[in-house]
Protein backbone atom coordinates (compact mmCIF):
# COMPACT_ATOMS: atom_id res chain seq x y z
CA UNK A 1 0.00 0.00 0.00
CA UNK A 2 1.46 3.33 -1.19
CA UNK A 3 -0.12 6.39 1.36
CA UNK A 4 0.09 10.03 -0.25
CA UNK A 5 0.07 12.70 2.51
CA UNK A 6 -0.87 15.60 1.38
CA UNK A 7 -1.24 19.41 2.64
CA UNK A 8 0.74 22.58 0.50
CA UNK A 9 -0.60 25.92 -0.29
CA UNK A 10 0.82 26.45 -3.18
CA UNK A 11 1.94 23.35 -5.39
CA UNK A 12 -1.75 21.60 -5.81
CA UNK A 13 0.17 18.26 -4.14
CA UNK A 14 -3.41 17.40 -3.54
CA UNK A 15 -4.41 17.51 -7.41
CA UNK A 16 -1.25 15.85 -8.94
CA UNK A 17 -0.26 13.57 -6.64
CA UNK A 18 -4.16 11.40 -6.93
CA UNK A 19 -3.13 11.27 -11.21
CA UNK A 20 0.22 9.73 -10.25
CA UNK A 21 -2.00 7.07 -7.80
CA UNK A 22 -4.21 6.77 -9.99
CA UNK A 23 -1.44 5.56 -12.90
CA UNK A 24 0.42 3.60 -10.22
CA UNK A 25 -2.54 1.81 -9.67
CA UNK A 26 -3.91 1.09 -13.09
CA UNK A 27 -0.93 0.34 -14.96
CA UNK A 28 1.60 -0.44 -12.22
CA UNK A 29 -0.19 -3.10 -9.89
CA UNK A 30 0.07 -0.73 -6.78
CA UNK A 31 -2.59 -0.36 -4.14
CA UNK A 32 -3.07 3.76 -2.81
CA UNK A 33 -4.37 5.28 -0.53
CA UNK A 34 -5.01 9.32 -0.96
CA UNK A 35 -4.88 11.75 2.14
CA UNK A 36 -5.16 15.80 2.24
CA UNK A 37 -5.53 18.42 4.18
CA UNK A 38 -9.28 19.49 5.05
CA UNK A 39 -11.10 21.30 4.22
CA UNK A 40 -8.91 22.46 2.10
CA UNK A 41 -5.23 22.85 1.00
CA UNK A 42 -4.46 26.12 3.05
CA UNK A 43 -5.96 24.17 6.66
CA UNK A 44 -2.85 23.32 8.78
CA UNK A 45 -4.06 21.53 11.23
CA UNK A 46 -6.02 18.61 9.75
CA UNK A 47 -4.83 15.80 7.98
CA UNK A 48 -7.53 13.29 8.19
CA UNK A 49 -6.67 10.06 8.23
CA UNK A 50 -3.25 9.54 9.09
CA UNK A 51 -3.70 6.18 10.67
CA UNK A 52 -3.83 4.39 7.06
CA UNK A 53 0.50 4.96 7.56
CA UNK A 54 0.09 1.96 10.02
CA UNK A 55 -0.74 0.01 6.72
CA UNK A 56 1.13 1.30 4.46
CA UNK A 57 4.84 0.02 2.87
CA UNK A 58 5.73 3.47 1.67
CA UNK A 59 4.64 7.01 2.15
CA UNK A 60 4.41 9.47 0.05
CA UNK A 61 4.57 13.31 1.54
CA UNK A 62 4.37 16.58 -0.01
CA UNK A 63 3.59 19.53 2.83
CA UNK A 64 4.33 22.08 3.56
CA UNK A 65 4.28 24.92 7.15
CA UNK A 66 1.60 22.49 8.65
CA UNK A 67 0.79 22.21 12.46
CA UNK A 68 -1.17 19.04 13.14
CA UNK A 69 -1.89 18.42 16.43
CA UNK A 70 0.18 15.81 18.48
CA UNK A 71 -2.53 12.91 17.91
CA UNK A 72 -1.91 12.86 13.86
CA UNK A 73 2.04 13.66 14.16
CA UNK A 74 2.39 10.56 16.35
CA UNK A 75 0.80 8.37 13.05
CA UNK A 76 3.76 10.25 11.01
CA UNK A 77 6.51 9.36 13.85
CA UNK A 78 5.41 5.74 14.26
CA UNK A 79 5.88 5.14 10.47
CA UNK A 80 9.16 6.84 10.38
CA UNK A 81 10.27 4.65 13.64
CA UNK A 82 9.05 1.76 11.45
CA UNK A 83 12.09 2.53 9.05
CA UNK A 84 9.98 2.08 6.52
CA UNK A 85 10.28 4.15 2.83
CA UNK A 86 9.34 7.54 2.25
CA UNK A 87 9.54 9.59 -0.58
CA UNK A 88 9.22 13.89 -0.61
CA UNK A 89 8.16 16.55 -2.73
CA UNK A 90 9.41 20.02 -3.12
CA UNK A 91 8.45 21.78 -0.06
CA UNK A 92 8.59 18.54 2.18
CA UNK A 93 11.97 20.12 3.41
CA UNK A 94 9.38 22.60 5.20
CA UNK A 95 6.72 20.46 6.30
CA UNK A 96 5.81 21.78 9.28
CA UNK A 97 6.23 25.81 11.10
CA UNK A 98 5.45 24.94 14.89
CA UNK A 99 6.11 28.34 16.92
CA UNK A 100 9.04 28.41 19.13
CA UNK A 101 8.91 26.43 22.22
CA UNK A 102 5.85 24.40 21.12
CA UNK A 103 6.02 20.70 21.96
CA UNK A 104 6.47 19.87 18.50
CA UNK A 105 8.58 22.27 17.50
CA UNK A 106 11.22 19.42 16.44
CA UNK A 107 8.94 18.28 13.26
CA UNK A 108 9.90 21.69 12.38
CA UNK A 109 13.18 19.82 10.92
CA UNK A 110 11.11 16.96 9.12
CA UNK A 111 12.97 17.70 6.19
CA UNK A 112 16.46 17.00 8.14
CA UNK A 113 14.78 14.12 10.36
CA UNK A 114 13.17 11.90 6.96
CA UNK A 115 15.32 13.13 3.92
CA UNK A 116 18.73 14.52 4.69
CA UNK A 117 17.60 17.91 3.52
CA UNK A 118 18.01 21.27 5.44
CA UNK A 119 16.21 21.20 8.74
CA UNK A 120 13.03 24.10 7.81
CA UNK A 121 13.31 27.35 5.44
CA UNK A 122 15.76 29.69 5.82
CA UNK A 123 17.66 29.19 9.18
CA UNK A 124 21.12 28.65 9.55
CA UNK A 125 20.80 26.60 6.03
CA UNK A 126 19.84 29.05 4.53
CA UNK A 127 17.56 27.32 2.57
CA UNK A 128 16.27 29.47 -0.13
CA UNK A 129 14.93 29.73 -4.00
CA UNK A 130 16.44 31.99 -6.88
CA UNK A 131 13.02 33.71 -7.48
CA UNK A 132 9.11 32.87 -8.57
CA UNK A 133 10.31 34.09 -11.97
CA UNK A 134 13.66 31.42 -12.53
CA UNK A 135 12.99 27.92 -13.91
CA UNK A 136 15.52 25.02 -13.64
CA UNK A 137 17.41 22.72 -16.09
CA UNK A 138 17.99 19.17 -14.55
CA UNK A 139 20.90 16.84 -15.56
CA UNK A 140 21.76 14.03 -14.31
CA UNK A 141 24.74 13.41 -12.29
CA UNK A 142 27.10 11.54 -14.47
CA UNK A 143 28.54 9.39 -11.69
CA UNK A 144 24.48 8.48 -10.77
CA UNK A 145 23.39 7.67 -14.71
CA UNK A 146 23.25 4.25 -13.88
CA UNK A 147 20.77 4.27 -11.38
CA UNK A 148 17.72 2.23 -11.44
CA UNK A 149 15.58 4.90 -10.69
CA UNK A 150 16.91 7.17 -13.94
CA UNK A 151 15.69 5.11 -15.97
CA UNK A 152 13.97 6.80 -18.88
CA UNK A 153 14.51 9.85 -17.68
CA UNK A 154 16.65 11.30 -20.44
CA UNK A 155 20.24 13.05 -19.57
CA UNK A 156 18.32 16.63 -19.09
CA UNK A 157 14.81 17.87 -18.69
CA UNK A 158 13.80 21.67 -18.35
CA UNK A 159 11.62 21.98 -15.41
CA UNK A 160 9.32 25.06 -14.08
CA UNK A 161 10.45 24.70 -10.55
CA UNK A 162 12.52 27.52 -9.34
CA UNK A 163 15.39 26.00 -8.11
CA UNK A 164 15.99 25.33 -4.08
CA UNK A 165 19.25 25.94 -2.20
CA UNK A 166 20.39 23.12 -0.12
CA UNK A 167 23.64 23.78 -0.66
CA UNK A 168 27.00 23.44 1.03
CA UNK A 169 25.54 21.60 4.44
CA UNK A 170 22.90 19.24 2.44
CA UNK A 171 22.10 16.42 1.16
CA UNK A 172 23.64 15.44 4.94
CA UNK A 173 26.21 12.65 4.55
CA UNK A 174 25.25 9.51 3.55
CA UNK A 175 22.87 10.32 0.44
CA UNK A 176 23.75 9.66 -2.90
CA UNK A 177 22.98 12.34 -5.41
CA UNK A 178 21.32 11.87 -8.56
CA UNK A 179 19.78 14.95 -10.75
CA UNK A 180 21.57 18.21 -10.38
CA UNK A 181 19.28 21.76 -11.20
CA UNK A 182 21.16 24.68 -13.03
CA UNK A 183 19.00 27.82 -12.25
CA UNK A 184 17.77 29.72 -15.50
CA UNK A 185 16.95 33.65 -14.82
CA UNK A 186 17.93 33.98 -10.96
CA UNK A 187 17.17 36.39 -8.96
CA UNK A 188 20.64 36.24 -7.31
CA UNK A 189 24.23 36.61 -8.92
CA UNK A 190 25.87 34.19 -6.72
CA UNK A 191 23.33 31.58 -8.08
CA UNK A 192 24.94 27.87 -8.07
CA UNK A 193 23.95 24.65 -9.46
CA UNK A 194 21.89 22.50 -6.55
CA UNK A 195 20.95 18.48 -6.80
CA UNK A 196 17.09 18.77 -6.90
CA UNK A 197 17.37 14.71 -6.34
CA UNK A 198 18.77 12.26 -4.03
CA UNK A 199 18.46 9.11 -1.92
CA UNK A 200 19.42 7.43 1.61
CA UNK A 201 19.32 6.31 4.99
CA UNK A 202 16.76 9.09 6.99
CA UNK A 203 17.67 9.56 11.08
CA UNK A 204 15.45 6.46 11.35
CA UNK A 205 17.15 4.17 9.68
CA UNK A 206 14.87 3.70 6.78
CA UNK A 207 15.46 4.71 2.70
CA UNK A 208 13.94 7.83 1.24
CA UNK A 209 13.91 9.21 -2.15
CA UNK A 210 13.54 13.54 -2.12
CA UNK A 211 13.21 15.43 -4.76
CA UNK A 212 12.82 19.53 -4.72
CA UNK A 213 11.36 19.48 -7.74
CA UNK A 214 7.32 19.80 -7.86
CA UNK A 215 5.62 22.59 -8.91
CA UNK A 216 2.71 21.11 -10.99
CA UNK A 217 4.17 21.81 -14.23
CA UNK A 218 6.98 19.44 -13.80
CA UNK A 219 4.30 16.67 -13.76
CA UNK A 220 3.49 17.57 -16.93
CA UNK A 221 6.97 16.50 -18.24
CA UNK A 222 7.50 13.23 -19.66
CA UNK A 223 11.00 12.75 -17.61
CA UNK A 224 9.87 13.76 -14.47
CA UNK A 225 6.94 11.37 -14.45
CA UNK A 226 9.53 8.77 -15.34
CA UNK A 227 11.36 9.70 -12.36
CA UNK A 228 8.29 9.71 -9.80
CA UNK A 229 6.94 6.10 -11.13
CA UNK A 230 10.35 4.60 -10.58
CA UNK A 231 11.14 6.02 -7.60
CA UNK A 232 8.22 4.64 -5.78
CA UNK A 233 9.17 1.77 -7.32
CA UNK A 234 12.19 1.63 -6.03
CA UNK A 235 11.28 2.78 -2.29
CA UNK A 236 8.50 -0.31 -2.26
CA UNK A 237 11.55 -2.80 -3.23
CA UNK A 238 10.00 -4.22 -6.84
CA UNK A 239 11.90 -4.01 -9.92
CA UNK A 240 11.70 -0.28 -11.88
CA UNK A 241 9.19 -1.07 -15.20
CA UNK A 242 10.92 -2.60 -17.85
CA UNK A 243 7.70 -1.47 -19.94
CA UNK A 244 6.82 2.43 -19.54
CA UNK A 245 2.89 2.62 -19.87
CA UNK A 246 3.26 6.21 -21.77
CA UNK A 247 2.88 9.59 -20.58
CA UNK A 248 0.51 10.17 -18.06
CA UNK A 249 -1.95 13.39 -18.71
CA UNK A 250 -1.68 15.95 -15.97
CA UNK A 251 -2.66 19.44 -16.18
CA UNK A 252 -3.13 21.16 -13.11
CA UNK A 253 -2.17 25.11 -12.83
CA UNK A 254 -0.39 26.75 -10.63
CA UNK A 255 -2.06 28.41 -7.85
CA UNK A 256 0.06 31.81 -7.83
Amino acid sequence: MIVFVTGDHEYSGEATLPLIAAELEKNYGFQTKFLKAFPDHNSEENIPGLEALKEADVAVFFLRWRRLPADQVKYIEDYLKSAKPVVGFRTTTHAFNYPKGHELEKWNSFGELAFNAPPGWGGKANHTHYGHKSTTDVSIIPEASKNPILTGVGNNFHASSWLYKVLPDYPAKGSTWLLMGHPINPDKKDATDQPVAWTGKNSYGGKFFITTLGHPEDFSVEPFQHLVINAIHWAAGKPIPKKWAGKIDINVPYRQ
